[in-house]
């Protein structure tokens, strides 16, 4: 079978660029954000009493709460490993993404209960040129953190700031949404629209939140990287010659570290000094494509390797499974 080629990956930050103070710089800058946005919309819902600028009000004070969270999830995340967590603290920012979700959820509901009883008694939105000046304010202020988290990404990979990005961009959706609804309360009489706008942000919020969800419970319960990327660590690995095959390949991710375990196949009559010489020379291929990857290769000899554990296949069987963190899959994998 011909082994995929490596996906691109987004070249390393240089030395000159720390990714936890890059992580760090974004979460001031979205906290700072997130008090300007409130302190926006509160003024607009004072002048207009528009419930979709409450709902959007709302949002930005649980932006806040998410934001605070993240702020104090990455710099406990970033804490080097201690003798109680031997693989360092990387899934506080899951744990973060949990708390950010149930926010969203709760933020949804009462955006959505309030929306429902303007619907049914509708109010009329006044200063309407205040409010939509806050709102194309408020949208410029998210499109500008957005994509200042974009590029933080791009360094870090952390999955709080990631929660958070996708936080702030259905905000950004959201912002406009209000926007509509408020010019239609306040310039074509239609107040209905602007409750109508409220649940919609609701509906958007709550999407948001499955989403975050989904993404935190893989990350602390496990999920292996996807499927490029193990092609491309087996890749990586198998470029040497002298690797004659990679099983038992696990993945994980604990914050913005891959973890990565695998037995590769050696030479059997190889000396201990040369096959160690080639499993760090295999980590080092793949840490240029996963920089901060912590990686732990076991050397077989080949054709004798012994299952390390009763629940990882018999030697029998492994020339048949793919080495994957899934069950085996019919496609037979690279690293077989």
């Amino acid at each position: 079978m011909t082994t995929p080629p490596a996906p691109a990956r987004p070249p390393a930050p240089p030395p000159s660029e720390d990714p936890h103070l890059a992580t760090r710089r974004i979460t001031r800058l979205s906290v700072g954000a997130a008090l300007t946005l409130i302190a926006l919309k509160a003024f607009a819902l004072g002048a207009s009493g528009s419930v979709s600028i409450l709902a959007s009000l709302t949002d930005s004070v649980l932006d806040l709460a998410a934001s605070l969270t993240t702020f104090f999830a990455v710099r406990w995340a970033a804490a080097p490993a201690d003798d109680d967590h031997r693989y360092g603290h990387g899934k506080g920012e899951a744990l973060s993404a949990l708390v950010q979700a149930g926010l969203v959820f709760a933020s949804a509901l009462f955006i959505g209960w309030e929306g429902l009883q303007r619907i049914f008694d509708p109010r009329p939105v006044t200063a309407g040129g205040w409010a939509v000046g806050v709102m194309i304010a408020s949208i410029a202020v998210t499109a500008w953190l957005v994509w200042m988290q974009t590029r933080a990404l791009k360094t870090s990979g952390s999955l709080a700031v990631a929660g958070d990005r996708a936080h702030y961009a259905a905000d950004l959706a959201s912002n406009l949404v209000v926007l509509v609804g408020v010019i239609s309360g306040a310039f074509l009489g239609a107040p209905g629209l602007d409750a109508a706008a409220g649940l919609v942000v609701a509906v958007w919020l709550f999407w948001g939140a499955i989403g975050m969800l989904r993404a935190a419970a893989d990350h602390l319960l496990d999920r292996a990287a996807p499927e490029s990327d193990r092609a491309a660590i087996a890749q990586a690995v198998l470029a040497d010659p002298r690797i004659q095959g990679v099983h038992q390949l696990r993945t994980r991710m604990a914050g913005s570290v891959m973890m990565i375990q695998m037995h590769v196949d050696l030479d059997p009559d190889l000396r201990l000094e040369a096959a160690h010489a080639i499993v760090v020379e295999a980590e080092r291929r793949v840490l240029s494509h996963y920089p901060t990857a912590d990686i732990l290769i076991h050397a077989d000899p080949r054709g004798r390797a012994v299952a390390a554990a009763p629940s990882e296949p018999a030697p029998a069987a492994e020339a048949q499974a793919p080495a994957a963190d899934t069950p085996p899959a019919p496609p037979k994998g690279p690293w077989s």
